[in-house]
């Protein structure tokens, strides 16, 4: 305790501020003596350093004692995972204290806060470096004078003081050697060291700024493959069907590629300037879209066909007699117009005369086969329909002999020959059944609910 008071007693003050503190301070050691004389010390301790870290961030600041930040933007890690950036918060202010105007400090700080150091920062002096060095880093305080600032302020703390010694990684077994040594001679109680990334968990880390500064000046380009898009020429062929579905009219219009293909699809329902009308442009803009980048026509009519939504039920095409809703009507339609037939098969959607030859036991192939080369190879007459249907059939050699009025031409006439009743019925909305025609309405055999009439 004595050394203690001879060390305060040897402490020279050149302020007037630190006058009233050091005549504080040398008359609480004369009690701390007279008390101690008396009663004597139960504590080991009577002054210490407490350790910087912890308290630092606690109090928001950079750094509090006489341990100097250990850069000027750290990677804190987290004890729950991921990492915290730390910048110096005395940067700006120490600039400003040089003379350096705002523009250069914001400059200055957002080069330190790249590249993690000050050399070749834009502005600033060479002669200003060394106020900005750091425990670690490109400019680092040499390790002796991390130990002669300890030497210094040992004197006026009975314990040793928590503080590190920050050694760089190149640093040798002769280098700790001669710190050790120093550290015992100038009278230190203890001395810690820490070489910088000797632990793989490092709490504090320079090492990201530093991968950027270095990686910076030689950017890798890495070449990433992605989706191009095909665009439609300006002009380009189109077919244009009209269709009813449930009572909801609409027109679909297909525009192809000159060399086949899909490319655009608008679709028009409800009335000009309704919800329902602006979401399905926004429908077809999208479509039309995905399809020019590549995304086939299969991956729609997969996942789009069999949708359940009002407006639903029969449609005026002879091909798809009932819809579950408009989605599912005209990705099917699409899939009949421009999908092969073993891509439709795969998807279960098949045309009136493929169903009717699946029926029939015959190979449906065959008949998507004529109908493709007949649609390729056939005039478009004009003029009226009958003679334009008998000129077809005087065309086509190959084509099968007309059926008589009372065979059945579809999967769905067989089944009403078979079941007694017209198998596009809606169901009954109140127990399902499969309603049966009754005048211009229909009615359930199961628990007699009409459609609508009497």
């Amino acid at each position: 305790m004595r050394k203690h008071a001879a060390a305060n007693d040897d402490l020279r003050t050149i302020g007037q501020t630190e006058k009233p503190i050091r005549t504080a301070a040398t008359k609480a050691w004369q009690d701390c003596l007279t008390v101690g004389e008396k009663n004597g010390w139960r504590n080991a301790q009577a002054s210490l350093l407490a350790p910087t870290g912890t308290i630092s961030f606690m109090l928001d600041c950079d750094t509090t004692g006489i341990e100097p930040d250990f850069s000027l933007v750290k990677f804190k890690k987290l004890v729950g995972g991921g990492s915290m950036q730390i910048v110096n918060q005395a940067i700006p202010r120490a600039l400003k204290n040089l003379g350096y105007p705002q523009e250069q400090i914001e400059a200055i700080v957002e080069y330190i806060a790249e590249y993690g150091h000050v050399v070749d920062a834009p502005g600033l002096r060479p002669e200003h470096y060394e106020v900005f060095d750091c425990a670690m880093g490109k400019r680092y305080i040499e390790p002796m004078g991390h130990v002669k600032m300890m030497a210094a302020v040992q004197p006026f703390l009975s314990g040793a003081i928590s503080k590190t010694v920050n050694v760089p990684e190149e640093a040798a077994v002769e280098d700790f050697e001669h710190i050790y040594f120093e550290g015992w001679r100038l009278g230190l109680k203890a001395l810690a060291v820490y070489r910088d990334n000797c632990k793989v968990g490092q709490p504090l880390s320079t090492a990201t700024t530093e991968n950027q500064a270095e990686e910076k000046p030689e950017p890798q380009i890495v070449e990433v493959n992605r989706p191009v898009r095909r665009r439609l020429p300006k002009k380009r062929p189109s077919e244009t069907t009209s269709f009813t579905v449930g009572g909801a009219e609409g027109y679909i219009t297909a525009g192809s590629y000159p060399d086949d293909g899909l490319g655009e699809v608008f679709m028009k329902l409800g009335k000009q300037g309704s919800t329902l009308a602006g979401v399905m442009d926004a429908f077809s803009i999208a479509i039309s879209i995905a399809l020019q980048y590549g995304v086939p026509l299969e991956t729609y009519v997969e996942k789009f066909t069999n949708m359940r939504f009002d407006p639903a039920g029969m449609t005026d095409d002879p091909d798809i007699r009932m819809a579950q809703s408009v989605v599912d009507y005209i990705f099917r339609r699409l899939a009949l117009d421009h999908l092969s037939y073993e891509e439709r098969a795969a998807l279960g959607v098949l045309s009136a005369e493929e169903r009717r030859a699946q029926a029939a036991g015959e190979d449906p192939s065959q008949v998507a086969a004529q109908v493709e080369s007949y649609a390729q190879s056939a005039p478009v007459v004009p003029g009226d329909a009958g003679e334009q249907d008998t000129a077809e059939t005087e065309e086509r050699p190959d084509s099968a002999p007309s059926a008589r009025p009372d065979e059945p031409h579809s999967t769905a006439e067989y089944a009403e020959a078979k079941q007694g009743f017209i198998t596009d019925a809606p169901l009954c909305v109140t127990c399902g059944t499969k309603m049966r025609p009754s005048g211009s309405c229909y009615v359930c055999e199961g628990c007699g609910s009409t459609s609508g009439c009497s």
